[in-house]
């Protein structure tokens, strides 16, 4: 089987330059080369499959992920993944969602990254994160899947193993009890985790972790520390990338080379 990069995306976004953030046209042109490129955007689920060996991906395949749950996901690339027919998961944070759900906030709208996450840790959310409603619509295409970034974006590193435990086990039951569906994925905020917090999240019942460690996944691969690949702002660099990393061979000589 192909290697499986799992793609990290935050905001699809009219800012070019801005960071994390790729803009709808680049977007759909990455999407695009996905599609007419024959590439599977797998479910989660299917990623887990094949980790475990279980399943195994027809040719190429990619995992599309979002982080953090910004509004911008529903505007701007939720379209385009319908347009492409294209899967997607999403982990949000679910106090930002309760927040933007109730009307929280000055309502600012669309802004760049370090001044939207600067409004949303201090609860100014509406217009910049998802809310339940469009979350529902979302999942209810069967395009989108949602995932816990803990309750308030915590960093797990610094905090207690106690609050730890309430922000894993509470952000996953709220994402069930909302969703009607299980919720076995993890994004570590900030990319930031310890061996105490990684037993935390496997008490709570999570099957999957997901960092921001460069690489790309396979069979047997560990799901408790799954890999990814930061997309950058760029169509032919995408192309390029996917190329690279959905071949054993040439995936295998460019990560052996590239700094972390």
């Amino acid at each position: 089987m192909n290697p499986i990069p799992v793609l990290m995306y935050h905001h699809v976004a009219p800012y070019p330059g801005d960071m994390v953030t790729v803009t709808p046209e680049t977007f759909e042109g990455q999407m695009r080369h996905l599609a007419e490129g024959g590439y599977a955007a797998l479910s989660l689920e299917q990623l887990l499959s094949a980790i475990r060996g279980e399943w195994k991906s027809p040719g190429k395949a990619v995992a599309i992920t979002f982080d953090d749950g910004w509004l911008d996901n529903w505007s701007h690339a939720f379209p385009i993944l319908r347009k492409y027919h294209l899967h997607a998961a999403i982990f949000v944070v679910t106090d930002w969602v309760d927040r933007a759900s109730a009307g929280t906030g000055a309502g600012g709208g669309q802004a760049p990254h370090r001044e939207s996450r600067r409004r949303a840790e201090r609860g100014d959310v509406r217009g910049l994160i998802l809310d339940w409603a469009r979350i529902v619509e979302m999942q209810s295409s069967g395009l989108v899947e949602f995932h816990s970034h803990t309750v308030h974006h915590a960093r797990c590193d610094r905090i207690t193993p106690e609050t730890a435990a309430e922000e894993l086990r509470e952000s996953k039951r709220v994402l069930e009890e909302r969703l009607g569906r299980p919720c076995p994925c993890l994004c570590w905020p900030f990319g930031i985790f310890s061996g105490e917090v990684v037993s935390i999240a496997r008490e709570a019942g999570y099957r999957a972790l997901f960092t921001t460690r460069h690489g790309v996944v396979g069979p047997g691969s560990d799901p408790f520390e799954i890999p990814r690949i930061v997309v950058k702002d760029d169509v032919p660099w995408f192309a390029r990338r996917m190329k690279v990393y959905t071949s054993r061979l040439l995936s295998r000589a460019y990560l052996a080379v590239k700094k972390p």
